[in-house]
């Protein structure tokens, strides 16, 4: 099969290149630098600027037809748009990665599926929004004949370079030093809240499934985690891992937080806040995504990796975290003593 894929050395798209590589299909990478592995010296490369779309389709719509495109990098409406225009009868079928998160955050039902999910993300959570759009541009491209859609949405992707944990101001490492040192750990709400994770290697089988599959065109995809895990869990567990103290976590409301440390805490206010719990059924029967790394295993060969290279932040480059910490414990200690010394009674 002649594949492009837009990307193709990132955090899922690596691990799709490395399943096609080797393979007989005729590979071409379009991405903004010229470096690419070993494994993928036998690919034609293209690059240019994602972002520069006059370049964009004046490189793409010169390399004339494929039997797949796979767009691991359009965010903003305005590629959707691109995309369409430049492959409209150029390409047999579209991969488009959007995220699980295009869904409502509140539900009816859980688990999420891809017919009882409801696509309707807060305009305040651009991420979300911006991608639901692109779907929206995408869909009325497919429904035009222009070509035939496959839309996958992953969940939290990693791979071994990455922190395995999310917390409640994003992936960065420094928490990880914060659990190693035994320092406080800023939760977001109780803790109780459900996330899942998956390691990006079984993220790419649901595209590598997908690709000249018939079952697919038309269709949207869940390939997100299938181990329902509470933040607190997550995040005792890598404790547990690095041999660290037991967390100390500093239970604050996450609309709180998300006063405090705006920035930091968009994120938490916007996704981690809310359940995430999605099915996968569709996606395994379809195009066989399998979950095969089980999240201990993964957040292991995450952690190995991180030390062996160096790669955890200090944490003490980071004092807004602490403020946040004595601030909210000042605030506590107070709120409670005056209730202390004089109780809400019953009337």
């Amino acid at each position: 099969m002649k594949i492009l894929i837009i990307g193709g050395t990132g955090n899922i798209s690596s691990a799709i290149s490395k399943g096609l590589a080797g393979r007989e299909h005729d590979l071409t990478l379009f991405k903004k630098h010229s470096n690419v592995p070993d494994w993928l010296k036998d690919a034609h490369l293209v690059t240019g600027d994602r972002n520069d779309r006059a370049d964009f389709e004046r490189k793409l719509s010169a390399l004339g037809t494929f039997d797949c495109v796979i767009d691991m990098l359009c965010y903003e409406p305005a590629d959707a748009e691109c995309d369409a225009r430049v492959f409209r009868g150029r390409t047999r079928q579209f991969i488009f990665c959007s995220t699980v998160d295009v869904y409502t955050k509140r539900p009816a039902s859980f688990p999420v599926t891809e017919e009882n999910g409801v696509i309707a993300p807060c305009p305040s959570f651009p991420y979300a929004w911006k991608k639901a759009e692109c779907e929206r541009i995408l869909w009325e491209a497919h429904r035009r004949g222009d070509f035939a859609l496959t839309i996958c949405r992953p969940t939290f992707s990693y791979n071994e370079s990455w922190s395995p944990g999310i917390h409640s101001f994003g992936g960065q490492s420094y928490h990880l030093d914060r659990l190693q040192k035994g320092k406080p750990i800023l939760m977001h709400g109780d803790g109780t809240s459900i996330w899942v994770a998956s390691h990006r290697d079984d993220t790419a089988t649901a595209f590598l499934g997908a690709i000249g599959n018939e079952k697919a065109f038309g269709q949207a995809y869940n390939c997100s985690g299938d181990e329902w895990m509470t933040q607190e869990y997550i995040w005792r567990t890598i404790a547990r891992l690095m041999n660290a103290p037991e967390p100390d976590f500093a239970c604050i409301p996450t609309d709180l937080l998300g006063k405090l440390a705006p920035l930091q805490a968009e994120w938490c206010v916007e996704n981690f806040r809310f359940n995430n719990i999605f099915d996968n059924t569709k996606a395994k029967r379809d195009l066989g995504f399998n979950y095969t790394v089980k999240f201990e295993d993964g957040a292991r060969r995450c952690l190995e990796y991180l030390r062996a290279n160096n790669l955890i932040e200090n944490c003490e480059k980071h004092p807004y975290y602490d403020r946040i910490l004595e601030a909210w414990r000042r605030s506590r200690t107070a709120l409670i003593s005056e209730f202390e010394n004089d109780p809400v009674r019953p009337e």
